[in-house]
Protein backbone atom coordinates (compact mmCIF):
# COMPACT_ATOMS: atom_id res chain seq x y z
CA UNK A 1 0.00 0.00 0.00
CA UNK A 2 1.34 3.54 -0.73
CA UNK A 3 2.34 5.89 1.66
CA UNK A 4 0.27 9.14 1.93
CA UNK A 5 1.88 11.97 1.33
CA UNK A 6 0.97 15.74 2.83
CA UNK A 7 1.75 18.81 1.41
CA UNK A 8 1.31 22.86 2.85
CA UNK A 9 -0.39 24.90 -0.10
CA UNK A 10 -1.20 28.51 0.22
CA UNK A 11 -4.43 28.94 -0.72
CA UNK A 12 -3.48 32.50 -2.40
CA UNK A 13 -0.62 31.61 -4.67
CA UNK A 14 -1.37 27.55 -4.59
CA UNK A 15 2.70 27.75 -3.34
CA UNK A 16 4.01 24.08 -1.77
CA UNK A 17 6.09 24.18 1.47
CA UNK A 18 7.30 20.99 3.25
CA UNK A 19 5.99 22.13 6.87
CA UNK A 20 3.88 24.61 8.30
CA UNK A 21 4.43 28.41 8.48
CA UNK A 22 2.78 31.45 9.44
CA UNK A 23 3.43 33.15 6.14
CA UNK A 24 4.19 32.11 2.74
CA UNK A 25 7.06 33.32 1.35
CA UNK A 26 5.85 33.78 -2.25
CA UNK A 27 3.09 36.03 -2.02
CA UNK A 28 3.59 37.42 1.23
CA UNK A 29 0.12 36.16 2.69
CA UNK A 30 -0.83 35.49 6.26
CA UNK A 31 -2.08 32.43 7.91
CA UNK A 32 -2.94 31.29 4.28
CA UNK A 33 -1.26 28.04 4.05
CA UNK A 34 -3.13 24.60 4.94
CA UNK A 35 -2.55 20.97 5.01
CA UNK A 36 -3.65 18.97 2.27
CA UNK A 37 -3.32 15.27 1.50
CA UNK A 38 -1.18 14.17 -2.07
CA UNK A 39 -1.73 10.92 -3.46
CA UNK A 40 0.64 8.41 -4.36
CA UNK A 41 3.13 9.24 -7.29
CA UNK A 42 2.67 6.91 -10.04
CA UNK A 43 6.16 4.91 -10.92
CA UNK A 44 7.83 5.53 -13.62
CA UNK A 45 7.99 1.94 -14.87
CA UNK A 46 4.28 2.08 -14.43
CA UNK A 47 3.98 5.38 -16.98
CA UNK A 48 5.97 3.70 -19.55
CA UNK A 49 3.77 0.67 -19.29
CA UNK A 50 1.01 2.90 -19.86
CA UNK A 51 2.54 4.21 -22.61
CA UNK A 52 2.89 7.87 -21.63
CA UNK A 53 6.59 8.50 -21.83
CA UNK A 54 7.84 10.25 -24.54
CA UNK A 55 4.34 10.40 -26.12
CA UNK A 56 3.45 13.17 -28.12
CA UNK A 57 1.57 14.67 -30.78
CA UNK A 58 3.19 18.40 -30.29
CA UNK A 59 5.33 19.79 -33.21
CA UNK A 60 7.90 22.48 -33.08
CA UNK A 61 6.15 24.97 -35.67
CA UNK A 62 7.60 28.70 -36.59
CA UNK A 63 5.73 31.73 -35.67
CA UNK A 64 5.12 32.53 -39.39
CA UNK A 65 3.12 28.87 -39.74
CA UNK A 66 0.57 30.04 -37.60
CA UNK A 67 -2.96 29.74 -38.63
CA UNK A 68 -4.18 33.56 -38.27
CA UNK A 69 -7.84 33.13 -38.81
CA UNK A 70 -10.84 34.54 -36.73
CA UNK A 71 -11.97 32.16 -34.02
CA UNK A 72 -15.09 30.70 -34.42
CA UNK A 73 -17.73 32.09 -32.26
CA UNK A 74 -21.16 31.29 -31.02
CA UNK A 75 -23.77 33.22 -29.62
CA UNK A 76 -25.01 32.77 -25.87
CA UNK A 77 -28.33 34.60 -26.85
CA UNK A 78 -27.50 37.72 -24.40
CA UNK A 79 -25.60 40.61 -26.15
CA UNK A 80 -24.62 41.58 -23.21
CA UNK A 81 -22.91 38.31 -21.80
CA UNK A 82 -21.17 38.11 -26.06
CA UNK A 83 -19.60 41.31 -25.59
CA UNK A 84 -18.06 40.58 -22.04
CA UNK A 85 -16.54 37.60 -23.52
CA UNK A 86 -15.45 39.42 -26.31
CA UNK A 87 -18.28 38.67 -29.20
CA UNK A 88 -19.35 35.22 -27.94
CA UNK A 89 -18.29 31.89 -26.94
CA UNK A 90 -15.02 30.32 -27.98
CA UNK A 91 -15.39 26.29 -28.36
CA UNK A 92 -13.08 25.02 -26.35
CA UNK A 93 -12.29 27.79 -24.41
CA UNK A 94 -12.63 27.47 -20.05
CA UNK A 95 -14.90 30.52 -18.65
CA UNK A 96 -14.76 30.74 -14.81
CA UNK A 97 -17.81 33.04 -13.37
CA UNK A 98 -18.07 33.96 -10.03
CA UNK A 99 -20.53 36.44 -7.81
CA UNK A 100 -22.42 36.28 -4.49
CA UNK A 101 -24.68 34.43 -3.31
CA UNK A 102 -28.16 35.23 -4.95
CA UNK A 103 -26.22 37.23 -7.64
CA UNK A 104 -28.09 35.37 -10.23
CA UNK A 105 -25.37 33.42 -11.28
CA UNK A 106 -26.91 30.30 -11.84
CA UNK A 107 -30.48 31.79 -12.91
CA UNK A 108 -28.45 33.86 -16.21
CA UNK A 109 -26.38 30.38 -17.08
CA UNK A 110 -29.93 28.19 -16.92
CA UNK A 111 -31.58 31.13 -19.17
CA UNK A 112 -28.53 30.76 -21.78
CA UNK A 113 -28.14 26.98 -21.40
CA UNK A 114 -31.68 26.61 -22.05
CA UNK A 115 -31.41 28.75 -25.47
CA UNK A 116 -28.43 26.90 -26.26
CA UNK A 117 -29.94 23.41 -25.73
CA UNK A 118 -32.62 24.12 -28.79
CA UNK A 119 -29.38 24.46 -31.26
CA UNK A 120 -27.44 21.80 -30.22
CA UNK A 121 -26.18 19.52 -27.56
CA UNK A 122 -25.90 21.58 -24.22
CA UNK A 123 -25.16 20.00 -20.67
CA UNK A 124 -25.96 21.68 -17.44
CA UNK A 125 -23.96 19.78 -14.48
CA UNK A 126 -25.65 20.84 -10.75
CA UNK A 127 -23.16 20.06 -8.12
CA UNK A 128 -24.92 21.90 -5.09
CA UNK A 129 -28.57 21.56 -6.10
CA UNK A 130 -30.86 18.86 -7.17
CA UNK A 131 -32.08 18.32 -10.52
CA UNK A 132 -36.08 18.50 -9.16
CA UNK A 133 -34.64 22.20 -7.55
CA UNK A 134 -32.95 23.14 -10.94
CA UNK A 135 -36.24 21.73 -12.89
CA UNK A 136 -38.36 24.11 -10.45
CA UNK A 137 -36.80 27.12 -11.08
CA UNK A 138 -36.45 26.44 -14.87
CA UNK A 139 -40.08 26.09 -14.92
CA UNK A 140 -40.77 29.09 -12.63
CA UNK A 141 -38.73 31.39 -14.84
CA UNK A 142 -40.59 29.81 -17.73
CA UNK A 143 -37.89 28.30 -19.99
CA UNK A 144 -37.90 25.87 -22.99
CA UNK A 145 -36.46 22.30 -21.18
CA UNK A 146 -37.54 19.94 -23.57
CA UNK A 147 -33.73 20.09 -25.17
CA UNK A 148 -31.00 21.22 -22.18
CA UNK A 149 -29.04 17.41 -20.65
CA UNK A 150 -28.99 17.91 -17.11
CA UNK A 151 -26.70 15.68 -14.95
CA UNK A 152 -26.37 15.75 -10.85
CA UNK A 153 -22.46 14.72 -10.07
CA UNK A 154 -19.49 15.90 -8.26
CA UNK A 155 -16.92 13.38 -9.42
CA UNK A 156 -14.95 14.90 -12.37
CA UNK A 157 -13.88 11.59 -13.83
CA UNK A 158 -17.74 10.58 -13.97
CA UNK A 159 -18.43 13.89 -15.55
CA UNK A 160 -16.52 13.88 -18.90
CA UNK A 161 -16.56 10.30 -19.28
CA UNK A 162 -20.24 11.26 -19.42
CA UNK A 163 -19.75 14.45 -21.41
CA UNK A 164 -18.05 12.21 -24.15
CA UNK A 165 -20.98 10.52 -24.62
CA UNK A 166 -23.34 12.95 -25.34
CA UNK A 167 -20.31 15.30 -26.78
CA UNK A 168 -21.91 18.60 -25.57
CA UNK A 169 -21.06 21.99 -27.69
CA UNK A 170 -21.03 23.53 -24.14
CA UNK A 171 -20.69 22.35 -20.66
CA UNK A 172 -21.82 24.29 -17.64
CA UNK A 173 -20.23 23.09 -13.87
CA UNK A 174 -22.28 24.67 -10.94
CA UNK A 175 -20.16 24.71 -8.93
CA UNK A 176 -16.20 24.18 -9.01
CA UNK A 177 -15.96 24.17 -5.21
CA UNK A 178 -17.49 21.45 -4.49
CA UNK A 179 -16.05 19.18 -7.93
CA UNK A 180 -13.54 17.14 -6.39
CA UNK A 181 -10.99 14.06 -8.26
CA UNK A 182 -10.56 10.23 -7.03
CA UNK A 183 -6.60 10.54 -6.55
CA UNK A 184 -6.80 13.59 -4.22
CA UNK A 185 -7.87 12.70 -0.88
CA UNK A 186 -8.36 15.83 0.65
CA UNK A 187 -12.02 17.28 0.68
CA UNK A 188 -13.93 19.17 -1.66
CA UNK A 189 -13.30 22.66 -1.85
CA UNK A 190 -9.90 22.50 -0.48
CA UNK A 191 -7.03 23.86 -2.46
CA UNK A 192 -5.90 20.85 -4.06
CA UNK A 193 -8.86 19.62 -5.39
CA UNK A 194 -10.16 22.99 -6.74
CA UNK A 195 -6.50 23.73 -8.33
CA UNK A 196 -6.75 20.20 -9.62
CA UNK A 197 -10.21 19.64 -11.11
CA UNK A 198 -10.11 23.59 -12.54
CA UNK A 199 -7.12 22.07 -14.44
CA UNK A 200 -8.68 18.49 -15.97
CA UNK A 201 -11.95 20.74 -17.21
CA UNK A 202 -9.86 22.42 -18.95
CA UNK A 203 -7.72 20.25 -20.24
CA UNK A 204 -10.96 18.18 -21.09
CA UNK A 205 -12.00 21.36 -22.77
CA UNK A 206 -9.06 22.47 -24.90
CA UNK A 207 -8.86 18.74 -26.32
CA UNK A 208 -12.71 18.07 -27.42
CA UNK A 209 -13.45 21.91 -28.38
CA UNK A 210 -15.53 21.59 -25.67
CA UNK A 211 -17.15 25.16 -23.59
CA UNK A 212 -17.14 24.68 -20.23
CA UNK A 213 -18.54 27.18 -17.26
CA UNK A 214 -17.78 26.77 -14.08
CA UNK A 215 -19.16 28.74 -11.45
CA UNK A 216 -17.14 29.95 -8.77
CA UNK A 217 -17.91 31.29 -5.55
CA UNK A 218 -16.56 34.74 -3.78
CA UNK A 219 -14.58 35.97 -0.46
CA UNK A 220 -16.11 38.74 1.45
CA UNK A 221 -14.43 40.88 -0.37
CA UNK A 222 -15.74 40.14 -3.49
CA UNK A 223 -12.90 38.35 -4.89
CA UNK A 224 -13.27 34.65 -6.48
CA UNK A 225 -12.61 32.15 -3.91
CA UNK A 226 -9.36 29.66 -4.12
CA UNK A 227 -6.10 29.32 -5.09
CA UNK A 228 -4.52 32.14 -7.84
CA UNK A 229 -3.93 29.30 -9.89
CA UNK A 230 -7.30 28.74 -10.57
CA UNK A 231 -7.76 32.29 -12.50
CA UNK A 232 -4.29 31.95 -14.37
CA UNK A 233 -5.45 27.90 -15.96
CA UNK A 234 -8.61 29.59 -17.31
CA UNK A 235 -9.33 31.81 -20.59
CA UNK A 236 -11.56 33.82 -19.08
CA UNK A 237 -13.07 35.24 -15.52
CA UNK A 238 -15.94 37.59 -15.16
CA UNK A 239 -17.63 38.33 -11.79
CA UNK A 240 -21.52 39.03 -11.19
CA UNK A 241 -21.81 41.62 -9.03
CA UNK A 242 -24.53 44.05 -7.34
CA UNK A 243 -26.56 44.87 -4.15
CA UNK A 244 -29.14 43.14 -2.66
CA UNK A 245 -31.22 45.90 -2.45
CA UNK A 246 -30.51 46.39 -6.42
CA UNK A 247 -32.57 44.95 -9.30
CA UNK A 248 -29.56 45.45 -11.46
CA UNK A 249 -26.55 43.61 -11.51
CA UNK A 250 -23.29 43.92 -13.34
CA UNK A 251 -21.16 41.64 -15.63
CA UNK A 252 -17.52 43.23 -15.85
CA UNK A 253 -14.46 40.66 -17.64
CA UNK A 254 -11.51 40.97 -14.97
CA UNK A 255 -9.61 38.06 -17.43
CA UNK A 256 -10.07 37.04 -20.91
CA UNK A 257 -8.02 35.72 -23.80
CA UNK A 258 -10.01 36.35 -26.44
CA UNK A 259 -11.21 39.97 -25.83
CA UNK A 260 -10.91 42.65 -23.87
CA UNK A 261 -10.91 43.27 -20.40
CA UNK A 262 -13.15 45.08 -18.22
CA UNK A 263 -16.16 45.00 -20.07
CA UNK A 264 -19.16 45.97 -18.92
CA UNK A 265 -22.43 44.18 -19.16
CA UNK A 266 -25.68 44.84 -17.32
CA UNK A 267 -29.18 42.86 -16.64
CA UNK A 268 -31.91 43.39 -14.43
CA UNK A 269 -33.04 41.00 -11.99
CA UNK A 270 -36.81 40.26 -12.90
CA UNK A 271 -39.55 37.38 -11.79
CA UNK A 272 -38.98 36.31 -15.27
CA UNK A 273 -35.15 35.84 -14.97
CA UNK A 274 -32.45 38.04 -16.06
CA UNK A 275 -32.92 40.48 -18.73
CA UNK A 276 -30.91 42.73 -20.85
CA UNK A 277 -30.21 46.08 -20.38
CA UNK A 278 -29.75 47.55 -24.14
CA UNK A 279 -29.18 51.02 -22.31
CA UNK A 280 -27.27 51.36 -19.30
CA UNK A 281 -26.99 55.09 -19.06
CA UNK A 282 -30.34 55.55 -19.19
CA UNK A 283 -30.98 53.35 -15.71
CA UNK A 284 -28.12 55.45 -14.29
CA UNK A 285 -29.43 58.50 -15.17
CA UNK A 286 -32.72 58.42 -13.10
CA UNK A 287 -32.11 62.42 -11.79
CA UNK A 288 -34.83 64.96 -10.28
CA UNK A 289 -36.40 67.39 -11.73
CA UNK A 290 -34.71 70.48 -9.92
CA UNK A 291 -30.92 71.28 -9.77
CA UNK A 292 -29.39 70.27 -6.85
CA UNK A 293 -26.03 70.83 -5.53
CA UNK A 294 -23.43 68.31 -5.54
CA UNK A 295 -24.91 65.88 -8.28
CA UNK A 296 -22.76 65.98 -11.79
CA UNK A 297 -22.97 63.80 -14.75
CA UNK A 298 -19.75 61.98 -15.76
CA UNK A 299 -19.00 59.46 -18.77
CA UNK A 300 -16.73 56.78 -17.76
CA UNK A 301 -15.69 54.55 -20.52
CA UNK A 302 -16.15 50.61 -19.72
CA UNK A 303 -14.56 48.17 -21.70
CA UNK A 304 -15.86 49.32 -25.21
CA UNK A 305 -18.43 51.85 -24.90
CA UNK A 306 -19.20 55.25 -22.89
CA UNK A 307 -21.13 54.64 -19.72
CA UNK A 308 -23.25 58.13 -18.46
CA UNK A 309 -23.03 57.43 -14.76
CA UNK A 310 -24.59 60.58 -12.14
CA UNK A 311 -21.85 61.20 -9.23
CA UNK A 312 -22.42 63.12 -6.11
CA UNK A 313 -20.81 63.93 -3.43
CA UNK A 314 -21.59 66.16 -0.05
CA UNK A 315 -19.29 68.36 2.06
CA UNK A 316 -21.01 69.14 5.62
CA UNK A 317 -18.85 70.62 8.65
CA UNK A 318 -17.58 68.30 10.85
CA UNK A 319 -17.26 68.08 14.49
CA UNK A 320 -14.55 65.78 14.67
CA UNK A 321 -10.83 65.91 14.77
CA UNK A 322 -10.37 63.63 12.23
CA UNK A 323 -13.13 64.52 9.73
CA UNK A 324 -14.44 61.56 7.95
CA UNK A 325 -14.08 60.46 4.02
CA UNK A 326 -16.64 58.02 2.95
CA UNK A 327 -16.90 57.04 -0.74
CA UNK A 328 -19.07 54.39 -2.56
CA UNK A 329 -18.20 52.89 -5.60
CA UNK A 330 -14.55 54.89 -6.23
CA UNK A 331 -11.02 54.56 -4.16
CA UNK A 332 -10.74 56.35 -1.06
CA UNK A 333 -7.04 57.24 -1.70
CA UNK A 334 -8.04 58.63 -5.19
CA UNK A 335 -10.57 61.59 -2.98
CA UNK A 336 -8.00 62.17 -0.80
CA UNK A 337 -5.47 62.68 -3.42
CA UNK A 338 -8.24 65.26 -5.08
CA UNK A 339 -8.97 67.17 -1.76
CA UNK A 340 -5.07 67.95 -1.67
CA UNK A 341 -4.95 68.87 -4.99
CA UNK A 342 -7.74 71.40 -4.74
CA UNK A 343 -6.28 73.10 -2.04
CA UNK A 344 -2.91 73.47 -3.18
CA UNK A 345 -4.06 74.64 -6.79
CA UNK A 346 -7.42 75.79 -6.44
CA UNK A 347 -7.53 77.37 -3.14
CA UNK A 348 -10.51 75.10 -1.97
CA UNK A 349 -10.12 74.19 1.84
CA UNK A 350 -12.02 71.45 3.08
CA UNK A 351 -9.96 69.99 5.70
CA UNK A 352 -12.42 70.74 8.52
CA UNK A 353 -15.49 69.21 6.56
CA UNK A 354 -17.05 65.90 6.51
CA UNK A 355 -16.57 64.75 2.34
CA UNK A 356 -19.06 61.98 0.81
CA UNK A 357 -18.74 60.68 -2.84
CA UNK A 358 -21.56 58.57 -3.71
CA UNK A 359 -21.68 56.96 -7.69
CA UNK A 360 -25.32 56.59 -8.43
CA UNK A 361 -26.44 53.00 -9.57
CA UNK A 362 -24.01 50.71 -7.77
CA UNK A 363 -21.25 51.57 -10.46
CA UNK A 364 -17.48 51.04 -9.26
CA UNK A 365 -15.30 53.75 -10.67
CA UNK A 366 -12.09 52.55 -11.65
CA UNK A 367 -10.72 54.64 -14.41
CA UNK A 368 -9.39 58.28 -13.71
CA UNK A 369 -11.25 60.18 -16.20
CA UNK A 370 -13.96 61.09 -13.22
CA UNK A 371 -11.35 63.11 -11.22
CA UNK A 372 -12.69 66.46 -12.42
CA UNK A 373 -16.38 65.29 -12.41
CA UNK A 374 -15.81 64.26 -8.32
CA UNK A 375 -13.96 67.53 -7.96
CA UNK A 376 -16.54 69.87 -9.37
CA UNK A 377 -19.18 68.33 -7.45
CA UNK A 378 -17.58 68.41 -4.21
CA UNK A 379 -16.87 72.31 -4.59
CA UNK A 380 -20.47 72.72 -5.70
CA UNK A 381 -21.78 71.42 -2.51
CA UNK A 382 -18.92 73.04 -0.59
CA UNK A 383 -20.28 76.61 -2.29
CA UNK A 384 -23.75 74.84 -2.24
CA UNK A 385 -24.73 75.72 -6.19
CA UNK A 386 -25.88 73.58 -8.38
CA UNK A 387 -24.54 72.91 -11.50
CA UNK A 388 -26.83 72.67 -14.58
CA UNK A 389 -28.96 69.74 -15.57
CA UNK A 390 -27.69 69.94 -18.89
CA UNK A 391 -23.61 69.42 -18.04
CA UNK A 392 -21.31 66.53 -18.56
CA UNK A 393 -18.02 66.35 -17.52
CA UNK A 394 -15.02 64.04 -17.46
CA UNK A 395 -11.04 64.34 -17.20
CA UNK A 396 -8.02 63.50 -15.20
CA UNK A 397 -6.51 65.48 -12.83
CA UNK A 398 -2.75 65.66 -12.43
CA UNK A 399 -1.02 66.05 -8.41
CA UNK A 400 0.36 69.65 -10.25
CA UNK A 401 -3.71 70.72 -11.22
CA UNK A 402 -3.03 69.78 -15.05
CA UNK A 403 -6.00 67.82 -16.89
CA UNK A 404 -5.38 65.50 -19.03
CA UNK A 405 -7.15 64.01 -22.21
CA UNK A 406 -8.51 60.89 -21.44
CA UNK A 407 -9.00 57.82 -24.09
CA UNK A 408 -12.20 57.80 -26.50
CA UNK A 409 -12.74 61.64 -25.93
CA UNK A 410 -15.05 62.12 -28.59
CA UNK A 411 -17.10 58.73 -28.27
CA UNK A 412 -18.01 60.46 -25.22
CA UNK A 413 -19.12 63.02 -26.38
CA UNK A 414 -21.60 61.38 -28.73
CA UNK A 415 -22.99 59.59 -25.97
CA UNK A 416 -24.06 62.57 -23.93
CA UNK A 417 -25.04 64.60 -27.14
CA UNK A 418 -27.34 61.62 -27.81
CA UNK A 419 -28.72 61.72 -24.12
CA UNK A 420 -29.78 65.46 -24.55
CA UNK A 421 -26.66 67.28 -22.61
CA UNK A 422 -25.57 70.53 -24.45
CA UNK A 423 -22.62 71.34 -22.62
CA UNK A 424 -19.80 69.91 -21.77
CA UNK A 425 -16.04 71.06 -19.87
CA UNK A 426 -13.35 68.49 -20.76
CA UNK A 427 -9.55 68.43 -21.45
CA UNK A 428 -8.23 70.50 -24.16
CA UNK A 429 -6.86 67.78 -25.79
CA UNK A 430 -10.33 66.20 -25.97
CA UNK A 431 -12.13 69.07 -27.61
CA UNK A 432 -12.90 67.38 -31.21
CA UNK A 433 -11.81 70.05 -34.04
CA UNK A 434 -14.98 69.70 -35.55
CA UNK A 435 -18.23 71.13 -33.09
CA UNK A 436 -21.29 68.92 -31.94
CA UNK A 437 -24.26 70.64 -32.98
CA UNK A 438 -26.25 71.21 -30.21
CA UNK A 439 -23.24 71.04 -27.84
CA UNK A 440 -20.89 73.57 -26.22
CA UNK A 441 -17.99 72.28 -25.34
CA UNK A 442 -15.46 74.02 -23.05
CA UNK A 443 -11.59 72.56 -22.80
CA UNK A 444 -9.61 73.62 -19.63
CA UNK A 445 -5.96 72.50 -19.16
CA UNK A 446 -5.86 72.95 -15.20
CA UNK A 447 -8.21 72.85 -12.08
CA UNK A 448 -8.23 76.49 -11.91
CA UNK A 449 -9.55 76.82 -15.44
CA UNK A 450 -12.54 74.28 -14.91
CA UNK A 451 -13.93 76.10 -11.56
CA UNK A 452 -13.78 79.61 -13.73
CA UNK A 453 -15.63 77.98 -16.76
CA UNK A 454 -18.63 77.12 -13.77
Amino acid sequence: MAKTKTAYVCSDCGADFVRWQGQCTECGAWNTISEVRLAAATSKSAMRAGGYAGATNAQIIRLDQVDLQELPRFSSGFSEFDRVLGGGIVPGSAILIGGHPGAGKSTLLLQIMCLLASQGPALYVTGEESLQQVAMRAHRLGLPTQQLMMLAETQVETICDLALQVKPRIMVIDSIQVMQMSDIQSAPGSVSQVRESAAYLTKFAKQHGIAVVMVGHVTKDGSLAGPKVLEHCIDCSVLLDGDSDSRYRTLRGHKNRFGAVNELGVFAMTGQGMKEVKNPSAIFLNRGKEEAPGSLVMVLWEGTRPLLVEIQGLVDYSPLNNPRRVTVGMEQNRLSMLLAVMHRHAGVQMADQDVFVNVVGGVRVAETGADLATSLALVSSFRNKPLPMDLVVFGEIGLSGEIRPVPSGQERLREAAKHGFRRAIVPLANVPKEPLEGMTIIGVTKLSEALEAL
